[in-house]
């Protein structure tokens, strides 16, 4: 499954530009994780290319075809589910399924099968029959996953498919992502660095409209001048050294950032002193940063309306 961004240019309000020329090939199945500070581009970027919005310049494709001029095809070929997606209050969940699968074309034993199976697998069973509006946030997020991962759809476009969901609901979506990702491509929005680090087969850094940077997780380790972590557990650790980043966490914890060789050279001090001490890879939140900075997010959200 492939999609392609050549140029890839929106400006709203002849101003504020969302995205600025984004270049991508992507052609795998798999996952696909987006990520970036609010106003990155991550919603225009899927809405551009799910055809639900015109991009002001650039090419945009859907394995070959054009997202604007071939609009109609690319549609038969992918599912969407928008940030702001929420299921009609007077449908049951099974309705709001199946009646999405019939509108692809299936029968409606077939819409009916499938639906159930989905809900099924989302642990929305036993409400298949009930009125939406009487959901929880959560389920109703659950449910409108459940319209994508029901069809046969080659590439999925989740936007913050997660949010509002408890941990344990989470897991639960993540579990089935990664059970549907082999015969797809599915891109995945998200705020959660865990979610995008744990379930992206490669991962795209947005920031202002443009790409800061994209591959897999140990590509972009790999990448950044601070890639291990040591964290120290000990009362008031200090520690004078230029080539490595000092994070107090609590005055009894602080995280130390650097390359291989600077972290496991401060080793033998700290068995010395008998510190406690772990070390591991960064993280995509440790690399996130190193990126883009600790700062606040952008307050131009726009993108999200």
């Amino acid at each position: 499954m492939r999609i392609r961004a050549e140029e890839l240019s929106k400006t709203y309000d002849r101003k504020h530009r969302a995205l600025d020329s984004l270049s991508i090939d992507i052609n795998m199945n798999g996952i696909f994780s987006v990520i970036g500070r609010n106003g990155a581009g991550k919603t225009t970027f899927v809405r551009i290319m799910s055809t639900e919005l015109l991009p002001t310049s650039g090419r945009g494709y859907i394995n070959e075809m054009d997202v604007v001029d071939q609009a109609d095809a690319v549609r038969q070929d992918i599912a969407v589910v928008p940030q702001e997606a929420r299921p009609l209050p007077w449908l049951t969940p099974l309705q709001t399924v199946s009646s999405y699968l019939m509108w692809r074309g299936y029968s409606y034993r077939e819409a009916n099968e499938k639906g159930k199976d989905a809900l099924r697998e989302l642990g929305l069973e036993g409400k298949e029959n009930e009125k939406s509006r009487k959901l929880s946030g959560g389920q109703k997020r659950k449910l409108m996953a459940a319209t994508v991962i029901s069809s046969e759809a080659h590439i999925v476009f989740l936007d913050e498919p997660t949010t509002g969901l408890d941990y344990l609901s989470r897991k639960e979506l993540w579990q089935l992502l990664s059970r549907m990702k082999k015969d797809r491509l599915i891109i995945l929005t998200t705020h959660y660095l865990e979610e995008a680090e744990i379930l992206g087969d490669q991962i795209m850094i947005l920031d202002h409209g443009k790409l800061v940077d994209l591959g897999t997780i140990d590509n972009l380790r790999n990448k950044v001048k601070l890639p291990y972590v040591l964290k120290v557990n000990a009362e008031n650790f200090k520690l004078e050294d230029d080539e490595v980043q000092i994070h107090p966490v609590s005055e009894k914890e602080t995280f130390v950032y650097g390359s291989a060789s600077k972290i496991y050279g401060l080793i033998p001090y700290l068995v010395t002193n008998k510190m406690k001490f772990t070390v591991e890879e960064a993280s995509l939140s440790n690399i996130f940063e190193q990126y883009l900075g600790s700062g606040e997010d952008d307050e131009n959200e726009e993108e999200d309306r």
